[in-house]
C-alpha cells in the first residue's frame, strides 16, 4: 500500500483531499516515435487547426497503435453569461483514432493529465477521447483570477462547448466520463446540458447533497471493514497525537529540507492534525482490508507512525508548494460541493483546532468565500428524477461515496465493485455487473 499510495497522492491529478483518482487505463506497449509530430496521413491535424478558437499546441509521441495524441488548447470566455469579461485557454488533449468511432468526453475535474492514457469507456469502445482539464487547474487559468466564476455551472458550459466545437469532427456517439471531481464534473454538465452526450460513466463520484449532515461518512468508517481494524486506526490515530511534539518537529524539519511552508494553512501543528483526522477517511478511500496489518501497533516507535502517516494522508498535501495549487479545488468545496465528516470522539483531549477540516482552511482569507446550500440539491433532484443513460461505478469500501448518486429508473444504474476503493473500475464489478456494465456503455454507444 504505501509507495502506491504515495504515488497516488501526490500525483497532479490525484491531489486535493484523495477525492481524485482517475479511472483511466495506462498506454500498452507500442513503438518509440521520434522526430516530433508524426507525418499527416488523415487529415486530423488540418482539420483542428481550422476549429475556430482552438490551437494546436503539439502533438506527442506515445500513444498506443492506431491513436494520435495531440495537447491543444481551446480558448474559453471567463463568464459565459458575460463576454466582455474575457476569455482564457483551457488545455484539452486529444487521442485520435477514427472520426468514424465513438468519443469519449473524459472530465478530469482537475488539470490535465499530458500523457496519452485512454480511459476505461475509451478502452472498452475503442473510441477516440478528449479530455478536458478544469478551468482555473494547471494552465486552464485566466490572467486574472475571479473564484466567484468557478461555479459548477461555467464548467458546465466549458464542457459543453467542447462538445459542440468537437462533434463537427466526431459526429458519432459520445460518452462523458471521469472519476472521483471528474466524475462529479460529468454528472454536472449533464445537469446543465443532458443532450450534449449519449450517456455518462462516473467512477468513484462523491454526492454531498446536505453539507451540514455528516452522518453517512460518519456511519460508514465506524462500519466499514472489520472491528480490529477500525480500532487499530484509532489507536495509531491517537498515538500520533500523543506524540505531538515529536511529529512536529519531524515535520518542520521536512519541511525546512524541502523548502515548504505553512502560510495557508497556518502551521505545521495544524497540519499535522488535519492529517491525523483525515487519516481514517484516506485509508479506507485507498487502501484495501489487507493494509489493516501495516497499521502501526501499541509498541510502534515514533519513526514508524510518522511514516505511516504520511503515507495514508500525504503529509506534503498540506504544504504551501502542493497546497497553492489546489485552491481551487477547496473554494469548489467550500462555495458548493461540500466536505465530509470523521469520527472524532475518540481523540478527545488531543484536538486543538475545531475547525481545522473546514474548506476555508485552504483557502487564503483575501479570496471571499460563501456557501450556495441549494447547488448540490439540486444536482441530485435532477439525477433521481431526470438523469438518463447513467451509470455510476462505485467500490463498496470506498469513503468518499458514502453518500452516492443515486440514479433514476430511466435506463440508469448503480453498480458496486466488492471490496474495491476509490480506483473502482468496470473490470473490478462481479462478473455478473460486469457484463451489463459493458452492454450497457455499447448499446449506448450504438455497438450493440
Amino acid at each position: 500500500m504505501r509507495t502506491w499510495t504515495r504515488r497516488r497522492l501526490l500525483r497532479s491529478a490525484a491531489l486535493a483531499g484523495g477525492l481524485a483518482a482517475t479511472a483511466v487505463a495506462p498506454a500498452g506497449a507500442a513503438a518509440a516515435v521520434t522526430g516530433g509530430a508524426r507525418p499527416e496521413r488523415d487529415g486530423i491535424g488540418d482539420a483542428l487547426r481550422a476549429l475556430p478558437g482552438l490551437r494546436v499546441v503539439e502533438e506527442r509521441p506515445g500513444a498506443e497503435p492506431g491513436y494520435r495524441f495531440f495537447v491543444l488548447g481551446l480558448r474559453q470566455p471567463v463568464d459565459h453569461t458575460n463576454r466582455a469579461a474575457g476569455s482564457f485557454e483551457q488545455r484539452l488533449t486529444l487521442l485520435h483514432t477514427s472520426v468514424e468511432r465513438p468519443t469519449v468526453l473524459f472530465t478530469t475535474g482537475y488539470e490535465a493529465v499530458l500523457t496519452p492514457r485512454r480511459a476505461e469507456p475509451t478502452v472498452l469502445l475503442g473510441g477516440n477521447q478528449v479530455q478536458v482539464e478544469h478551468r482555473f487547474f494547471g494552465t486552464s487559468r485566466p490572467a486574472t483570477l475571479d473564484h466567484s466564476l468557478l461555479t459548477i455551472r461555467q464548467a458546465a458550459a466549458d464542457h459543453h462547448r467542447v462538445v459542440r466545437l468537437f462533434r463537427t469532427l466526431y459526429p458519432g456517439a459520445w460518452i462523458s466520463t471521469g472519476s472521483s471531481k471528474g466524475g462529479m464534473a460529468s454528472v454536472y454538465h449533464r445537469r446543465f446540458h443532458p443532450h450534449d452526450v449519449d450517456a455518462t460513466v462516473a467512477y468513484s463520484a462523491p454526492n454531498n447533497v446536505d453539507d451540514r449532515d455528516d452522518r453517512a461518512y460518519l456511519r460508514f468508517l465506524d462500519s466499514v471493514g472489520s472491528a480490529t481494524c477500525r480500532d487499530a486506526l484509532k489507536a495509531a490515530q491517537r498515538q500520533i497525537l500523543l506524540r505531538r511534539t515529536e511529529m512536529v518537529a519531524r515535520y518542520e524539519a521536512w519541511a525546512r529540507d524541502n523548502n515548504a511552508t505553512f502560510r495557508i494553512i497556518g502551521s505545521a501543528d495544524k497540519a499535522l492534525e488535519i492529517a491525523v483526522l483525515r487519516a481514517s477517511f484516506m485509508f479506507w478511500q485507498y487502501g484495501t482490508t489487507e493494509d489493516c496489518a501495516a497499521i502501526p501497533g501499541a509498541d510502534a516507535g515514533t519513526d514508524e507512525l510518522y511514516a505511516w502517516l504520511d503515507d495514508v494522508a500525504g503529509l506534503a498535501l498540506y504544504s504551501d508548494p502542493v497546497a497553492r495549487r489546489y485552491i481551487p479545488y477547496f473554494y469548489q468545496l467550500g462555495t458548493q460541493m461540500g466536505y465530509f465528516g470523521v469520527p472524532t470522539s475518540h481523540l478527545s483531549g488531543l484536538l486543538h483546532y475545531p475547525d481545522a477540516m473546514e474548506p476555508r482552511t485552504f483557502v487564503p482569507r483575501d479570496i471571499p468565500m460563501r456557501f450556495d446550500p441549494d447547488a448540490m440539491p439540486d444536482i441530485d433532484h435532477w439525477v433521481r428524477r431526470r438523469g438518463q443513460r447513467m451509470l455510476f461505478i462505485n467500490g463498496s469500501h470506498d469513503a468518499a461515496v458514502a453518500e452516492p448518486f443515486r440514479p433514476s429508473d430511466r435506463d440508469s444504474h448503480l453498480l458496486w465493485a466488492p471490496g474495491a476503493n476509490h480506483g473502482a473500475t468496470i473490470a473490478a464489478l462481479s462478473p455478473t455487473d460486469r457484463a451489463q456494465a459493458v452492454g450497457l456503455l455499447r448499446r449506448w454507444a450504438g455497438k450493440a
